[in-house]
Formats: structure tokens, sequence, C-alpha cells
């Protein structure tokens, strides 16, 4: 290393032109025989360039959002939030968010790895979410209708209380207003944390979607990745269209702990979108570039 060294100070300094200060430029220091780069290196600031997980692709976060987060060499369909999927559907990118002051409450005292009440502060924090659904009212193509979206960064999506306070909420506005309703679901399952508290909510639910069919209002099911437990065991599969984007993991419980329990091999692409909707539990798959057209179409076909 000694004899590298020297072999490179000699090779600069042989170089016509070649201030020390240049040589500065270059390294910044000798230390223990390796040499340091210079502290003037500039890195690239973080949060510019994003991965594909499915194929590696490297493109720009802005180039990846002009295309809608979808991966432009594979298709593959990053994990977005409510806020972009309402961005995408509503014309404009104009709606108003409705039912914004309802939060969670710790109403058991429950406490696992950290108490339940200083987990929610602790998501609060972090993001502008009040809790894992948002649900929102705007215009599809000139189409009104209110749109329910999970949020994966809350607690994993996770139906605890407030769901389903918002999503009963969001039926009893479309029979008042006469308005289709959507959910686009995101989700782990149910909060375990609020234990019977969050069961109850499957069939609360599902009961407040017989007064929307009543009502003879449409209601439509969008499945993203991932959608499971309490949720696709209650109002996730039970759309008049249950619809879901490609490449989505849906279920009740994941693949791993099926595989565990039947001691077989899974077929190729279990519970992806595409599996699901082979087997009959998917009435089509919308890509997201596709999707407020489609929606549209469909909603016209309801009206008529």
């Amino acid at each position: 290393m000694a004899q590298q060294i020297e072999d490179f100070d000699a090779n600069l300094a042989g170089e016509e032109g070649k201030t020390e200060e240049t040589k500065t430029r270059w390294f910044k220091r000798i230390k223990k025989g390796i040499l340091t780069p210079s502290s003037e290196k500039k890195e690239a600031p973080e949060g510019l360039w994003t991965k594909c997980p499915d194929c590696n692709y490297i493109c720009t976060v802005s180039d990846l959002r002009e295309a809608l987060f979808v991966c432009p060499k594979c298709n593959y369909h990053h994990r977005i939030g409510s806020s972009e999927y309402y961005e995408i559907l509503f014309d404009n990118k104009e709606y108003q968010e409705l039912f914004v002051n309802i939060i969670s409450k710790d109403f058991l005292g429950f406490t696992d790895l950290k108490p339940y009440q200083r987990r929610l502060e602790e998501t609060w924090a972090k993001s502008d979410l009040k809790d894992s659904m948002r649900v929102a009212v705007g215009k599809v193509n000139g189409i009104e209708m209110v749109i329910a979206c999970m949020d994966f960064e809350f607690i994993g999506g996770s139906l605890g209380s407030v769901m389903g306070e918002k999503f009963s909420r969001a039926v009893d506005y479309c029979i008042e207003h006469k308005l289709p309703y959507m959910v686009i679901s995101k989700s782990g399952g149910a909060r375990m944390m609020e234990s019977a508290f969050s069961l109850m909510q499957l069939a609360k639910t599902s009961g407040k979607l017989s007064q929307l069919s009543d009502a003879k209002l449409p209601y439509i099911s969008m499945l993203t990745d991932p959608t499971f437990g309490g949720i696709s065991a209650s109002f996730g599969m039970l759309g008049d269209l249950n619809i879901a984007e490609p490449g989505a993991l849906i279920g009740f419980a994941g693949p791993r702990v099926i595989k565990e329990t039947i001691k077989k091999d899974l077929p190729e692409g279990f519970q992806r979108s595409e599996f699901i909707l082979e087997h009959g539990f998917l009435d089509f798959i919308a890509d997201r570039k596709e999707l407020k057209q489609k929606l549209s179409t469909v909603l016209s076909l309801f009206q008529n």
C-alpha cells in the first residue's frame, strides 16, 4: 500500500498544470494507508430516486409520479396512499374530505410491545393522517361519488372502530345525496389492539351495505396490495363490482400461513389478483392508468 501511495504521488507530481490545490480536491488526506475521498464530493439528495422492488428498475421519483406510481418497465404498481388515489381519480384533484374529526381512542388500555395510546400518538406525529381510512366526495369524469380509501401507513391500514364509523357515515352520506360509493382497500386486517371493538366492525359495515343496496345505489370494492384479514372477510368482497389492481396480494390468511397449515406448495401466483380473477372472485382488473376511465364507464352504466 505504501508503494502504491508513493507511485500515486509521483504521477501527480509529473502531471503538468496540476497544482497543490487541485490535488487536495481529489483527496483530503491519507490515513493508515487508505486514500480518503475529499469532503468536497457532493452526494445526491435523498428522495430523488426510487427502485422498483419487482424488476429493480431505477427512475426518479418525479418520473414515477408522472407514471401514476406504476413502474415504466414492468408495470409494477407501487403502493400509494389516499392522497395519491384522490389526485388520480378526482377531476382537477378537487375533493372534499368528510368526517375528518373522528380519531381512535384506547378504550381498553391495551398494551402489547407498547401501549396502544402511545402507538397512536407516534403514528399521528409521523403523518397528517388521523386514522387508517379517509373519506372524500368529488367528481370522477363529471360523475359525483364518494370514495373511501385506506392508508397502510397508519398501523397497517387496520380496521378499527374509527374506520367502521367512517365507513358507516359514508354510506349514510351516499344514501342522503344519492351517490355511488367506492372503497379502496389496503389493509392487513382487523386492529387487534381494539379487540371486540374491531371485530364488531365486520358486521357493522356489512349491515350498512345492505342499506346501500336497498337504496339501489352502487358499491364498488377495489382491492389493492395488500388486502387481508377482516377486510376481505367483510366489505372487501361484498361489492356490486369487486375489482383489483394488477399483481395485488389478496386473501384472508397469508400464503406462508396457508402453506404451513396444509403442508403443500401453493400454485404459482397464488392470492395474486390475476389468480383470484381466474377463480371467479373478481369482476375485472384495472390498471391504475386506466382506472379513472373504467370507473366512470361503470358508473355511467349503473346510472342508466
